[in-house]
Parts: structure tokens; C-alpha cells; sequence
């Protein structure tokens, strides 16, 4: 259980990463220009919200009880589903504004739970 929950956290870790590369030098206009890039983003966004969900409520609450964990997690149905009505600033805003206390949070619990550190 602790093994797939950090692999699951190395996802997320992950995931933050490549949204920060990929979005790079980008603003929202030019990266919802961009349908690759569009789709990229949309995907990793997809698969953080869904590694979350493998992730014990416990060590979310403890590492950041102030993060909207449920919102999170429902982040990738909503893509899955709803993907012809994406709001592309509520999307850009998850990455300019709350992605670092994310990533913050991951790490935490990285550092907390990985039994190879």
C-alpha cells in the first residue's frame, strides 16, 4: 500500500513538472492556441488529479489540509468528461496559482513516506 501511494506521488511529482516545462514561455492565449499543447497540459493536469485519488486522505490532510483535495481529485472526470466546455482560465489558473502549494504538499509527502530516502 505505502509503495503505490508514493509511485502514485511520483506521478503527481511528475506531472508538475512536465506542466512546468511545457508551459513555459507560454501565456493562456498561446497555449490554448496551441491544440498540442492544449492537450498536453489537459493530460497532465489528468493525470495528477487521478494519482491523487491512490494517494491516503490521511497523508493529504497532514501534508496540506488547506489544499481542496475532493476538487482535485474530481479535476480529471471533469476533463474526461466535460472536455467540450474545459474553462480554459480555470484550467491556466490551476497552474499559475496552485500548482507550487501542490507540488509543495507532494514533496512533503514524498520526503514523509518514500522508504528509499
Amino acid at each position: 500500500m505505502i509503495e503505490r501511494a508514493v509511485f502514485r506521488l511520483r506521478d503527481m511529482k511528475q506531472s508538475a513538472q512536465n506542466i512546468r516545462a511545457l508551459l513555459k514561455g507560454h501565456t493562456l492565449e498561446t497555449m490554448y492556441g496551441d491544440a498540442v499543447a492544449r492537450a498536453a497540459f489537459e493530460r497532465f493536469l489528468e493525470i495528477l488529479s487521478e494519482a491523487s485519488r491512490h494517494v491516503p486522505t490521511e497523508w493529504k490532510q497532514a501534508a496540506a489540509p488547506a489544499l481542496p483535495w475532493r476538487q482535485i481529485a474530481d479535476l480529471g472526470n471533469h476533463i474526461r468528461h466535460a472536455y467540450h466546455k474545459l474553462d480554459a482560465e480555470i484550467l491556466w489558473n490551476i497552474y499559475a496559482e496552485h500548482l507550487d502549494a501542490l507540488e509543495a504538499a507532494v514533496d512533503v509527502m514524498i520526503e514523509r513516506h518514500d522508504p528509499s530516502l
